[in-house]
């Protein structure tokens, strides 16, 4: 009414009312009574918003991928975001002009700027795996942009949601991973069956060396065998050798001892011949005839034997000699009978 009218905002929205184009109040959350014909309000949201955007990019080997995410931020000075666009707000506090979508626009453009460089200096498979790289390079650019600045605006984060090449180009990429993977599982075959060969080649060889170990095991208790059959065979040949020179110090001492005899019967036979020597030394030169009559031998025919002997040794003076036939059968009978022993007295 007469041209009256009252305008209330949330405590999310930085109110301004321009009283003939000065600032009569300002703040968030305001509720106040104005005069239209010379008042203007502006209403700038204070809230975050989220951004969404997509665009194209061309990579190093020019090939096109769709960079998609969002942006996340807020009015950091809404002042100054007041003085760049228009936020003016009717007395039903709709407004006037969009210039949100101006704002949203020129925040994607800035965006777009930060990622060409970055995105043009990698070939496309690099790109559809550089979000965090994408992202990381947007807030740098963001932060930087001088627009960005002058817009009073806050950027508080930024993700992106894909990296997509053409649909062409991504059946051709399936096409060519698909055939990778295929290779990678034909490869992940031959490994696995090489493995196989591997491990049973290491088994056999396992075997094998086990087996050689047995043998040179067995060839050592051969030659520990040997050795010892060496040792016993050397053991007893000392033995044999120790028992021959036993019997050739034996033998040697049989030796001496048979020699001692020996000299010491030579001794004796010496001794007993010098003993007879000198006991017969006195009837060495008696006559054996008188030696004989000390003999005073009893025996008749010894007496006969020692006539005959004067016979025989004076045969040349004795003309005849007559033995009478009963003299001569005694001599021969008592000749073949045994002589008898002396009787004693």
């Amino acid at each position: 009414m007469f041209g009256i009218n009252h305008i209330q905002f949330d405590s999310m929205t930085y109110a301004i009312h321009y009283r003939n184009g000065r600032i009569a109040k300002e703040g968030r959350g305001l509720s106040f009574y104005y005069f239209g014909p010379n008042s203007s309000i502006v209403a700038i949201p204070m809230g975050s918003n989220d951004l969404p955007f997509i665009f194209n990019e061309t990579t190093h080997d020019y090939q096109t991928v769709s960079i998609q995410g969002q942006i996340t931020y807020k009015a950091g000075n809404p002042k100054q975001l007041a003085e760049v666009l228009d936020f003016t707000v009717d007395s039903r506090g709709v407004y006037k002009k969009n210039d949100l979508e101006k704002l949203h626009q020129r925040i994607i453009n800035e965006a777009q700027t930060a990622t060409a460089t970055f995105v043009q200096s990698l070939t496309l498979k690099d790109a559809m795996r550089a979000a965090k790289a994408i992202e990381v390079n947007i807030v740098a650019g963001l932060a930087a942009s001088q627009a960005i600045a002058l817009l009073g605006i806050e950027v508080l984060g930024v993700n992106i949601l894909a990296v997509k090449a053409t649909p062409e180009m991504g059946r051709a990429l399936e096409t060519e991973t698909r055939e990778k993977l295929q290779q990678e599982a034909d490869q992940a075959i031959f490994e696995r069956r090489n493995f196989a060969v591997e491990q049973e080649r290491k088994i056999r060889e396992s075997e094998l060396n086990t087996e050689i170990a047995v043998e040179e095991k067995n060839k050592q208790i051969a030659e520990k065998k040997i050795e010892g059959q060496m040792q016993q065979a050397d053991s007893t040949r000392k033995l044999r050798e120790m028992k021959v020179q036993a019997d050739i110090a034996v033998e040697e001492q049989r030796k001496l001892l048979i020699e001692q005899n020996a000299e010491n019967q030579r001794r004796e036979a010496d001794t007993r011949g010098y003993v007879l020597e000198t006991t017969l030394r006195p009837y060495k030169d008696m006559d054996w005839k008188l030696l004989v009559a000390l003999n005073n031998n009893p025996d008749p025919k010894f007496n006969i034997a020692l006539a005959f002997r004067e016979l025989a040794e004076n045969a040349a003076k004795i003309g005849n000699l007559n033995i009478s036939p009963d003299l001569l059968d005694t001599l021969l009978t008592d000749a073949g009978q045994p002589q008898n022993p002396p009787r004693t007295r």
